[in-house]
C-alpha cells in the first residue's frame, strides 16, 4: 500500500448479523455511506428491518429525530453480490466466526478490490495473519473488533497480523479516532485478544460460581452490577453476546492456548444443546420479549 491518507467514506460491511447490523447503523449516524450484503435476499431484508426497530426504539427514547432516522437508512444501501463493494474504501466482514468461511470472503475481496482498499475483520478470536494469507496483500488486512453494544460502546480493538503495514495501522486508526470517534487500542494478534479473552473467562467464572450453588444468576448479576459498577452482570452480558458465541470463543481460546481455565462450564454447553442462546433466541439466562428486553 502507498504511504497516504486515505479518505475513508464509502465503508462495506459483509455478514448482517446483530454486529453487521450496529456496524453498519453506527457508521451511517456517523455520516458514512455503507454497503451491507449477506447470504441471501431474505436475511438482508431482515437485517435492514432490525435496524429500522433499533432506530426506532431510539427514537421512543427521544434520543433521534423521524429527521435523523430517515437520514441513516438512507446512508444504508442493501447489496446482493460482493462485487458491489469495489467502491469502498474500506469493507469490514462481520460474518460467522468460522475461518474458512472467512477465507473464502478474503480471497473474494482480495479479487474484486483494489490494492489500497483496507480490508478488515470484526472477529474476536481467529487469526488475523491466516486470513491475511490467503491475498495478494496481506498488508493491507487488519482487525478491527467492535464490542457490543456497537452504537454506545466507544472501544474498537484495532488488531495487527504479522504482516499488517505500518499504513494500513495508521489509516485505521485514524479513521477510528477521527471519523467514528472511538477509541482505538493497538492488540497484536492473539486468540480473543483483549476484550473477548478477559470477558469470556469473567463469564466462565461467573458459570462455575452458579454451577457450585453459590447463588443464583440474578444475584451474581446484582453483585457484580451493585458491587463494582458493571453495566451489566455476567449472566447478561452472555445473553446479550449470544451463549453460542460466548461458548465458540471458549472453545477456540481452550484449543489455542490448552488452559483449563478456558474450558467452558457444562452449564453453558447445556444451555447452547438446548437453544437458550440469550436475546437472539428469547430465552438464555432470563427471558426477553422480541425488542430483546427483559421480560
Amino acid at each position: 500500500m502507498e504511504d497516504e491518507t486515505l479518505n475513508i467514506r464509502k465503508v462495506g460491511v459483509i455478514g448482517a448479523g446483530t454486529m453487521g447490523q450496529g456496524i453498519a447503523e453506527m457508521l451511517a449516524f456517523k455520516g458514512l455511506d455503507v454497503y451491507v450484503t449477506e447470504q441471501s435476499a431474505e436475511r438482508l431484508s431482515q437485517a435492514m428491518s432490525a435496524i429500522g426497530l433499533s432506530l426506532d426504539k431510539q427514537i421512543e427514547k427521544w434520543a433521534l429525530t423521524q429527521a435523523e432516522k430517515k437520514l441513516v437508512l438512507n446512508r444504508i444501501h442493501p447489496i446482493h453480490k460482493l462485487a458491489d463493494l469495489s467502491g469502498c474504501e474500506l469493507v469490514i466482514e462481520t460474518i460467522t466466526e468460522d475461518l474458512d468461511s472467512k477465507k473464502i470472503v478474503f480471497d473474494q475481496l482480495d479479487r474484486l478490490c483494489g490494492p489500497n482498499v483496507i480490508l478488515a475483520s470484526n472477529t474476536s478470536t481467529l487469526s488475523l495473519t491466516e486470513l491475511a494469507g490467503v491475498t495478494a496483500y496481506p498488508e493491507r488486512v487488519i482487525g478491527m473488533h467492535f464490542v457490543y453494544p456497537v452504537m454506545k460502546t466507544d472501544l474498537v480493538e484495532i488488531v495487527r497480523g504479522l504482516k499488517t503495514s505500518d499504513e494500513t495501522f495508521n489509516q485505521t486508526k485514524e479513521f477510528v479516532e477521527d471519523v467514528i470517534q472511538k477509541k482505538g487500542v493497538m492488540v497484536f494478534e492473539s486468540p480473543g485478544f483483549v476484550t473477548t479473552r478477559l470477558i469470556c473467562l469473567f463469564i466462565n467464572e461467573a458459570l462455575h460460581v452458579l454451577e457450585e450453588g453459590v447463588a443464583s444468576a440474578e444475584d451474581i448479576d446484582s453483585a457484580m452490577r451493585i458491587g463494582y459498577s458493571f453495566q451489566h452482570g455476567p449472566f447478561e452480558m452472555a445473553d446479550r453476546f449470544g451463549l453460542d458465541s460466548v461458548l465458540a470463543a471458549l472453545d477456540r481460546m481452550f484449543r489455542e492456548y490448552g488452559e483449563l481455565k478456558y474450558r467452558p462450564s457444562i452449564v453453558l454447553k447445556k444451555m447452547v444443546r438446548a437453544g437458550h442462546l440469550g436475546i437472539k433466541s428469547g430465552i438464555g439466562f432470563f427471558k426477553y420479549d422480541k425488542d430483546g428486553d427483559r421480560i
